[in-house]
């Protein structure tokens, strides 16, 4: 009994409590903690740097690779392409740009986009980086203070001037462009300071071009009111004074054209006021044209020519003794119906700056009344050749020696020069008066008055004066050989002879003037006759001059002449 209350005790007890054990903290619990910890902070970090999403259309995605290309400015990543698109018309591509955040300041509208690939314009090489790294975007902020956006329309070249770029744009205007394109250089005493921007063609097409050229600073203050720009496009021949001259500025002026500019060699003021940003100047399509362009005050005159003017032209010269003083602005036919003649007008224009200097050029008109006088002296102006290589004229302002006295005329106010032939016509105009003046010689009746004077010159020979001269001549020579025979038989017997042969001799050369005097013409003969009449008075007054002296010295046939 005892036993089966104690198994009913020990059944219905309540089992004793178990003991409780405290967990250990492991440190591996926080290889989880700082992972996720790490996760998060990148996530964060990824959202923060994290730019904005961009668009940029682009005429072709060529160089460009999703995943790849770069956003650069500087050399410096400033985006990533992350996906390329075509647009729904087919013709242009769409590049998804994921730029960084700290790029998102300079997402204006007017920032530019271009794709940096290797490209040759002209002389210059651009690019040549890429064809190791591949291509790439470039980007330029471009001035601040503009509106965010997030599309953009590349462009399909570099821009000639960054926004970062210190210098100044001006406008250029011209008839022609000629090689001159964009990307072009601009140089300053044949250094390269700037180049060209572009062109814009005026509406319709009629009218000057406007070129937008950069020049880089410091160079840009060197611009004055009063600057000259030409066109050093190509190679320049030309033919002056010197002979052949060729000019090229650079080798990419050769390929891409150029423009330079300078300062005018003659300023009428020294302190002219600096050329702003955009001002605009002409170009010239020379260096010559733009020297020319400092002459400033004009006086029209006009000429009428008779003969040719090929060569002659707008533009060509108007020299005085081989000196510039004006040049042509017209040629022009002009045909008298009336009167069935024809002949051509030469307009021009002198510019007295060539000739005098400042204090002279404050009135013009006092020009008239000069140039009145100098055509009273003898101005004409003709045509003169300027090259014989080139078949270049030029009109030559020239004096004419006893020129008819012409008064200066006026047409429309315009003087109007007189003009005689010059050049290769002026020859042919002067043989053609010659050979007139020849035709109209009586060669004829020159021809028979010759043959008279030949016969009449025979019955002269033949007559018996020229005999008689010719006897009396030979007894004058036997009379100085006596007297050379008979120098040493005595002073006497000379003293006689001398006056006789002395008249002789007088006698003998009357008789050959008489003869001279009656056969005339211009002959051989007449010639000899007319020498040996001078020989027969030299040898009358020498015998003359030999008996004065031998009657003052009897002793010199002797002696001898005493000094």
């Amino acid at each position: 009994m005892s036993d089966h209350n104690d198994y009913s005790s020990n059944r219905f007890d309540e089992p004793a409590e178990a003991g409780t054990r405290r967990t250990r903290f492991s440190i591996i619990w926080l290889i989880p903690v700082i992972a996720v910890a790490i996760a998060g902070w990148l996530a964060w970090r990824s959202y923060i740097d994290r730019g904005p999403d961009i668009t940029v259309t682009f005429d072709t995605a060529s160089g460009l690779t999703a995943g790849q290309t770069q956003v650069k400015n500087k050399a410096v990543t400033l985006g990533t392409v992350q996906d390329i698109d075509l647009t729904p018309d087919m013709r242009r591509v769409i590049v998804h740009i994921r730029m960084n955040a700290d790029a998102s300041n300079i997402l204006t509208d007017r920032t530019r986009f271009w794709v940096v690939r290797p490209r040759i314009n002209g002389a210059s090489i651009t690019g040549l980086e890429t064809l190791l790294s591949g291509a790439y975007i470039a980007i330029d902020p471009g001035e601040s203070g503009g509106r965010y956006q997030t599309s953009f329309t590349g462009l399909e070249t570099a821009p000639g001037v960054r926004s970062d770029q210190p210098g100044s744009t001006f406008m250029l205007v011209t008839p022609t462009l000629g090689s001159i394109g964009e990307g072009a250089p601009v140089f300053f005493r044949d250094m390269s300071v700037g180049e060209v921007l572009g062109h814009t063609m005026p509406p319709g097409g009629e009218g000057p071009i406007l070129v937008q050229v950069f020049v880089k600073s410091p160079y840009d203050h060197y611009l004055r009111t009063d600057t000259r720009f030409w066109n050093v496009s190509g190679v320049q021949v030309g033919f002056g004074a010197g002979g052949l001259k060729v000019q090229l500025t650079s080798l990419q002026a050769l390929f891409s054209g150029g423009v330079a500019f300078g300062l005018p060699e003659r300023r009428r003021s020294v302190d002219a006021p600096r050329a702003p940003a955009n001002s605009v100047f002409r170009l010239y399509a020379s260096q010559s044209d733009a020297d020319n362009a400092r002459y400033h005050q004009r006086q029209k005159i006009a000429t009428y020519l008779d003969n040719s003017v090929k060569g002659l032209a707008p533009g060509a010269q108007v020299a005085m003794y081989g000196i510039q003083v004006g040049s042509v602005t017209g040629v022009k036919l002009d045909i008298n119906q009336k009167e069935a003649s024809a002949r051509v007008r030469v307009d021009m224009e002198i510019e007295p700056e060539r000739v005098f200097d400042e204090q002279h050029l404050q009135d013009l008109s006092k020009y008239d009344g000069l140039l009145a006088g100098l055509v009273a002296h003898g101005m004409r102006a003709s045509v003169e050749s300027a090259s014989f290589l080139t078949g270049e004229s030029m009109i030559g302002l020239q004096f004419v020696k006893n020129a008819k006295p012409v008064l200066l005329t006026y047409e429309d106010g315009i003087p109007i020069v007189p003009s005689q032939p010059g050049g290769f016509d002026g020859i042919m105009a002067s043989a053609a008066t010659t050979m007139d003046k020849v035709a109209a010689m009586p060669l004829t009746q020159i021809g028979e008055h010759l043959n008279d004077l030949l016969a009449h010159t025979d019955k002269k020979i033949d007559s018996p004066e020229v005999k008689q001269s010719l006897t009396a001549l030979r007894d004058s020579l036997r009379h100085m050989s006596t007297l050379t025979q008979h120098a040493d038989e005595g002073m006497k017997p000379l003293m006689k002879r001398l006056p006789e042969m002395s008249a002789a001799l007088q006698g003998t050369l009357q008789n050959a003037q008489t003869v001279l005097a009656s056969y005339g013409g211009d002959t051989d003969f007449h010639r000899d006759l007319e020498g040996m009449v001078v020989q027969l008075g030299e040898a009358a007054r020498s015998i003359r001059f030999l008996t004065d002296y031998l009657n003052r010295h009897p002793s010199a046939l002797i002696t001898g002449r005493h000094s």
